[in-house]
């Protein structure tokens, strides 16, 4: 995430300057079952970070004076970057990660409100912090959907990734499948799988830590089960609500208690003191459900009858330019606090987010925090995993932050045509209207044009040469058939006048990995296209 934890406390710093040109799957797993044939992007090339030697192999050189960090790490100093990178290099890069996975229309329990989705990422962390999921409920109905940003490191969204979408699921699943469940791990039989997921194939799991997460989602349905209230299962929204804040309390346990090894423990450890954001969507036949908890974003597409298109945000950023929010913080510390809970926009100065999985340093008290590092010390290299003794200022009243995600509900009509879900390295670079719009003329092949208004007319010659070289960048084809590489080529590479500016895409995707983090974000984007023809059947 853009800026997200101050530098100076969780991440090294240096200055640079550099001019940026342009003129105008995984193994089956307990629980999971996959389909039989999975998507495979066009491409296979897995290009993370540029480093000068990588950058020699795909046709630019790097000048000047260069230094290696102690981990053998290239860190520039001086930069003179000769981009000679070729569309097909560039393609290469953009399409590496991309997926497409279309959906069954029936899929043996009923019709299904998604056709199909296309979702793709970019690093600009090495390794990427984004992370990113998608499966099918198969104990109940519907699909889920999320994004997932970590800051402090990538162990927190890999974690949440990976077991947020089961808690969903379990939670939604009524009593007599949840006691199914519970038979076959009793008597060691095979369990039946809770999620059909698509993963693409450069996706992995936290395998030395499975049966840690099994155990705990076991603890969840146990629960569950023992709630007079459960019945048929608990709705999207109180399914979603439930599932965010048990897996934040269960990730908080994990690193507390005592586990079987040490790298089991030290990865408890990392998801914990590392953080992020996420938003999570079910789409059903009876709509869209979509919890948030921090700044990534969920936007649906939706057609006008005119043919135009407008973005309905279904989510808010919790971020300090939400006023709402601000106050929600500030009222839950003493007025002594107004003032010091967010300070240059980041609570506590620190942490840009204001909701959040695992971020124990905002959660816990100093006294835990201490007890915890000091037990470690012993048995790990602190170090290694990129944790030390730490207090945020102004630590008086904790927590100070919380993962209670923000739930919002939309019936699905005729012309709500796809969602978007990204993470903030998206939003970073486009606003959702202009996002909508990019994937609307992209799924029609039609590019609107306003009408040149009155005052339009009265333009000097310069800038109406400005107002067509615009209008002309509206019109240009995709390059693309993955509307969420579409989204991120244009989110990198938009020039000044909306044209796709070849240098500096190309000089934006050959940036070396220590100075592209400066530069851009992660960035992450699903585009869920929905069945129209159901939300039609449904209204008449």
């Amino acid at each position: 995430m853009s800026g997200r934890v101050c530098a100076s406390i969780f991440q090294r710093a240096s200055s640079y300057t550099l001019t940026l040109p342009c003129s105008a799957s995984s193994q089956f797993t307990l629980f999971e079952a996959f389909p039989s044939s999975q998507p495979r992007p066009a491409h296979h090339h897995h290009f993370s970070s540029w480093g000068a030697s990588r950058a020699e192999q795909l046709g630019f050189s790097i000048h000047g004076s260069a230094n290696c960090s102690q981990s053998g790490r290239h860190l520039s100093t001086r930069q003179d970057i000769d981009f000679q990178l070729n569309q097909v290099q560039i393609n290469s890069i953009l399409r590496s990660n991309e997926q497409t996975v279309s959906v069954p229309e029936f899929d043996g329990r009923g019709l299904s409100a998604v056709r199909k989705f296309e979702s793709n990422q970019l690093a600009a962390n090495t390794p990427n912090e984004d992370r990113r999921s998608a499966a099918t409920c198969l104990q109940s109905k519907g699909m889920l959907f999320g994004v997932f940003d970590g800051h402090g490191g990538w162990a927190c969204a890999q974690a949440v990734s990976e077991r947020l979408l089961y808690y969903t699921a379990v939670a939604m699943m009524p009593k007599q499948s949840l006691e199914e469940l519970e038979k076959c791990m009793e008597h060691g039989r095979p369990v039946p799988p809770i999620l059909q997921w698509y993963k693409h194939h450069a996706d992995f799991n936290y395998r030395e830590s499975a049966s840690l997460y099994i155990d705990h989602l076991r603890v969840f349905w146990q629960n569950l089960l023992d709630s007079e209230e459960h019945g048929e299962g608990m709705s999207p929204p109180d399914a979603l609500d439930r599932a965010f804040k048990r897996l934040d309390a269960d990730i908080s346990l994990e690193a507390q208690v005592p586990l079987s090894n040490d790298l089991m423990k030290s990865t408890a450890i990392q998801v914990a003191f590392a953080g992020c954001t996420a938003s999570v969507a079910h789409v059903g036949t009876e709509g869209i459900h979509v919890a948030n908890a921090g700044d990534c974003r969920v936007v649906l597409g939706v057609q006008e009858e005119d043919g135009s298109w407008s973005a309905l945000p279904l989510s808010q950023d919790h971020n300090s330019q939400n006023e709402a929010e601000m106050e929600r913080i500030r009222a839950q510390h003493p007025p002594s606090e107004r003032d010091t809970v967010v300070t240059d926009d980041r609570l506590l100065g620190v942490l840009m987010p204001l909701r959040a999985f695992g971020d124990v340093r905002f959660k816990w008290s100093h006294e835990l925090q201490q007890s915890i590092l000091a037990g470690l010390e012993s048995g790990v290299d602190l170090d290694s995993l990129n944790l030390y003794q730490y207090t945020p200022p102004n630590y008086l009243t904790p927590p100070y932050l919380d993962v209670a995600p923000e739930l919002t509900y939309h019936k699905l009509r005729p012309k709500d045509r796809f969602l978007i879900l990204g993470t903030d390295g998206l939003w970073d670079e486009l606003g959702s209207e202009e996002a909508v719009r990019l994937v609307g003329e992209h799924l029609s092949g039609i590019h609107l044009q306003a009408p040149v208004s009155p005052s339009e007319r009265q333009l000097k010659l310069g800038q109406m040469h400005e107002l067509l070289l615009k209008r002309r960048a509206r019109a240009s084809p995709a390059l693309d058939t993955n509307a969420a590489t579409h989204l991120i080529r244009r989110a990198l590479g938009t020039g000044e006048y909306g044209e796709l500016c070849q240098e500096r895409l190309a000089s934006m995707l050959a940036l070396p990995e220590d100075l592209a983090r400066m530069y851009r974000d992660d960035i992450t984007a699903t585009v869920v296209y929905l069945n129209s023809n159901l939300a039609r059947a449904q209204r008449s």
